[in-house]
């Protein structure tokens, strides 16, 4: 039986010091999108908040009701129906970080896919970036870890176990926060 994996889409915030909400941006929400289908997830999530956006066909658009608080409502909420999907792995992505394609979801995907922990991350250049792969195991840990404008970092950062996969010849990982 394989693995029923759900993409997500981060994508709540304000976007303060871009000076707009950054799923408002062109082609970013379609680009994170089409990364994750194409790198392998069965269905794909979209976690809104400071704007409400329609969804691309065949992705599920939910509302993280403490947006406010930052990255670790988001989690919190992609997370929570995740589960009501019974997804046995969540892929982590944030909408800012356009340049992240299929190619690096797939190497991460397989590398936790593949692993003893079930927990993979991309890497870029030594540095920790998006997206990054949980195993459903690992929810309820991650859940008591997230605080404010955190995700899912500060669980994968406490960890010996988790698949650092380098994918600088594929991206940057760049998340853009200015225009």
């Amino acid at each position: 039986m394989s693995a029923r994996v759900v993409g997500v889409v981060l994508a709540a915030g304000a976007g303060r010091r871009y000076g707009k909400p950054k799923v408002l941006v062109d082609d970013w929400l379609t680009t994170a999108v089409t990364a994750l289908r194409d790198g392998g997830c069965d269905d794909v999530i979209l976690v809104l908040g400071a704007a409400e956006v329609p969804p691309p066909p065949g992705v599920t658009a939910i509302s993280a009701p403490g947006w406010r608080d930052g990255l670790s409502a988001s989690v919190r909420t992609a997370l929570a129906h995740a589960h009501l999907l019974q997804a046995d792995y969540a892929v982590l992505h944030v909408v800012d970080t356009p340049d992240v394609g299929a190619a690096v979801v797939a190497r991460v995907l397989k590398r936790a896919l593949a692993s003893q922990s079930g927990l993979a991350r991309a890497y870029f250049n030594d540095r920790p970036g998006h997206p990054a792969v949980l195993a459903r195991r690992h929810w309820p840990a991650v859940l008591a870890t997230l605080r404010g404008d955190q995700g899912a970092a500060a669980f994968l950062r406490g960890r010996d176990d988790v698949e650092n996969v380098d994918c600088t010849d594929l991206a940057t990982g760049r998340d853009i926060d200015e225009p």
